[in-house]
């Protein structure tokens, strides 16, 4: 499963934001750190605003903050934000993933599916995040530990 990049710029932003949380975070700091278009990111983070992972706050001390602690916001829930919720379509081409019985391409990408989405069910921001990182957007990587 491909994400847009829409997705990966909100998956990036939302560590971002986790990894100073519960502080807020301006728009403008986060475009300029994560090397994201300003104007883009700015539409990204309302659409999480609305999709309640985020919480908005207007003025001069404004900015973005999570609505949960990042072990309460899953990974799915960032990437449902913006891509479709529907049936997987079959990789053929011939409807949705599932319905013909007899497609070998389901078979065999059926156990993969399951397993992606799993990962993004189970998968908390709180996993990915070291709190007060300036780095990578706070992604702890295996050089890190």
């Amino acid at each position: 499963m491909l994400l847009s990049q829409t997705t990966e710029y909100a998956m990036r932003a939302v560590l971002y934001i986790a990894a100073r949380y519960p502080a807020q975070v301006r728009s403008a700091n986060l475009a300029e750190s994560l090397d994201l278009p300003a104007n883009y990111l700015a539409k990204t983070l309302g659409q999480l605003a609305r999709a309640g992972l985020l919480i908005s706050t207007r003025g001069s001390t404004g900015g973005f903050r999570l609505s949960r602690a990042p072990n309460q916001i899953r990974l799915g829930e960032v990437m449902r934000a913006f891509e479709p919720n529907e049936p997987r379509r079959c990789l053929l081409g011939i409807g949705p993933c599932g319905h013909s019985p007899d497609c070998l391409v389901h078979k065999r990408w059926l156990p993969s599916a399951q397993m992606i989405e799993g990962f993004f069910d189970s998968t908390t921001i709180a996993d990915l995040v070291v709190p007060g990182a300036t780095h990578d957007a706070g992604l702890i990587s295996q050089h890190d530990t």
